[in-house]
Protein backbone atom coordinates (compact mmCIF):
# COMPACT_ATOMS: atom_id res chain seq x y z
CA UNK A 1 0.00 0.00 0.00
CA UNK A 2 1.33 3.73 -1.18
CA UNK A 3 1.24 6.37 1.55
CA UNK A 4 2.59 9.31 2.16
CA UNK A 5 2.92 11.21 5.57
CA UNK A 6 3.40 14.78 5.90
CA UNK A 7 4.24 15.90 9.23
CA UNK A 8 5.80 19.36 11.09
CA UNK A 9 3.18 21.70 11.02
CA UNK A 10 2.24 24.38 13.14
CA UNK A 11 1.83 27.69 14.18
CA UNK A 12 4.55 29.73 14.26
CA UNK A 13 5.21 34.17 14.31
CA UNK A 14 5.78 35.60 10.58
CA UNK A 15 9.42 35.60 10.31
CA UNK A 16 9.76 32.54 11.48
CA UNK A 17 10.85 28.91 10.28
CA UNK A 18 9.14 25.51 9.74
CA UNK A 19 10.40 22.21 8.96
CA UNK A 20 8.27 19.81 6.50
CA UNK A 21 8.78 16.41 6.60
CA UNK A 22 7.13 13.48 4.37
CA UNK A 23 7.68 10.04 4.57
CA UNK A 24 6.88 7.74 1.90
CA UNK A 25 6.30 4.05 2.21
CA UNK A 26 5.09 1.43 -0.86
CA UNK A 27 7.06 2.97 -3.34
CA UNK A 28 10.33 4.54 -4.13
CA UNK A 29 11.70 7.49 -5.05
CA UNK A 30 14.45 6.86 -7.28
CA UNK A 31 11.36 7.26 -10.68
CA UNK A 32 9.05 9.96 -8.72
CA UNK A 33 9.63 13.70 -8.92
CA UNK A 34 8.79 14.79 -5.39
CA UNK A 35 6.36 17.87 -5.11
CA UNK A 36 5.18 19.91 -2.17
CA UNK A 37 1.79 22.12 -2.80
CA UNK A 38 -0.08 23.99 -0.89
CA UNK A 39 -4.06 24.73 -0.08
CA UNK A 40 -5.20 27.67 1.70
CA UNK A 41 -9.18 28.22 2.45
CA UNK A 42 -10.87 29.11 -0.54
CA UNK A 43 -7.96 29.16 -3.06
CA UNK A 44 -7.16 26.76 -5.79
CA UNK A 45 -3.99 24.52 -5.40
CA UNK A 46 -0.83 26.17 -5.53
CA UNK A 47 2.67 24.24 -5.97
CA UNK A 48 5.32 24.52 -3.98
CA UNK A 49 8.22 22.98 -4.74
CA UNK A 50 9.65 19.92 -6.87
CA UNK A 51 12.66 18.19 -7.12
CA UNK A 52 12.97 15.95 -10.09
CA UNK A 53 14.66 12.57 -9.88
CA UNK A 54 15.91 12.73 -13.67
CA UNK A 55 18.47 15.39 -12.48
CA UNK A 56 18.26 16.79 -9.14
CA UNK A 57 17.21 19.93 -10.33
CA UNK A 58 14.90 21.69 -8.13
CA UNK A 59 11.81 24.18 -8.90
CA UNK A 60 9.78 27.02 -6.86
CA UNK A 61 6.45 28.51 -7.00
CA UNK A 62 7.09 32.15 -7.16
CA UNK A 63 5.83 33.10 -3.74
CA UNK A 64 8.08 31.32 -2.05
CA UNK A 65 11.46 31.86 -3.84
CA UNK A 66 14.30 32.50 -1.62
CA UNK A 67 12.52 31.17 1.40
CA UNK A 68 11.85 27.74 1.39
CA UNK A 69 14.17 24.63 0.44
CA UNK A 70 13.06 21.13 -0.77
CA UNK A 71 15.40 18.20 -0.20
CA UNK A 72 15.02 14.74 0.09
CA UNK A 73 16.85 11.86 1.21
CA UNK A 74 16.60 8.41 -0.74
CA UNK A 75 18.01 6.34 1.45
CA UNK A 76 15.03 6.94 4.11
CA UNK A 77 12.06 7.86 1.61
CA UNK A 78 11.68 11.08 3.38
CA UNK A 79 11.39 14.69 1.66
CA UNK A 80 11.66 18.02 3.33
CA UNK A 81 10.46 21.73 3.18
CA UNK A 82 12.70 24.03 4.83
CA UNK A 83 10.11 27.20 5.41
CA UNK A 84 12.54 29.89 6.29
CA UNK A 85 11.00 33.91 6.27
CA UNK A 86 7.22 32.60 6.53
CA UNK A 87 4.49 35.19 5.96
CA UNK A 88 0.93 34.73 6.91
CA UNK A 89 -0.20 34.64 3.32
CA UNK A 90 1.93 31.11 3.47
CA UNK A 91 -0.91 30.11 6.15
CA UNK A 92 -2.66 26.48 4.12
CA UNK A 93 -2.54 22.96 4.11
CA UNK A 94 0.54 21.42 2.87
CA UNK A 95 0.64 18.21 1.33
CA UNK A 96 3.49 16.13 -0.42
CA UNK A 97 3.45 14.30 -3.59
CA UNK A 98 5.13 12.21 -5.85
CA UNK A 99 4.74 11.52 -9.85
CA UNK A 100 6.05 9.45 -12.32
CA UNK A 101 6.07 12.11 -15.12
CA UNK A 102 6.29 15.98 -14.09
CA UNK A 103 5.83 17.98 -11.04
CA UNK A 104 2.51 19.52 -11.97
CA UNK A 105 3.42 23.11 -10.48
CA UNK A 106 1.82 24.92 -12.97
CA UNK A 107 -1.79 23.15 -12.66
CA UNK A 108 -4.33 23.39 -9.69
CA UNK A 109 -5.74 20.54 -11.53
CA UNK A 110 -2.74 18.30 -11.91
CA UNK A 111 -3.88 14.75 -10.65
CA UNK A 112 -0.63 13.33 -9.07
CA UNK A 113 0.05 9.50 -8.82
CA UNK A 114 0.57 9.67 -5.48
CA UNK A 115 0.03 12.40 -2.51
CA UNK A 116 -0.55 12.07 0.98
CA UNK A 117 -2.54 13.86 3.54
CA UNK A 118 -1.60 17.48 4.76
CA UNK A 119 -0.08 19.18 7.47
CA UNK A 120 -1.33 22.49 9.18
CA UNK A 121 0.84 25.37 8.76
CA UNK A 122 -0.57 28.68 10.47
CA UNK A 123 1.71 31.89 10.27
CA UNK A 124 0.19 34.77 12.69
CA UNK A 125 1.21 38.09 12.15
Amino acid sequence: EVQLQASGGGVVQAGGSLRLSCVASGFTFDYHHLIWFRQAPGKEREGVSCIRFSDGTTTYGDSVKGRFTISSDNAKNTMYLQMNSLKPEDTAVYYCAADNEDCGLDSALYEYDYRGQGTQVTVSS
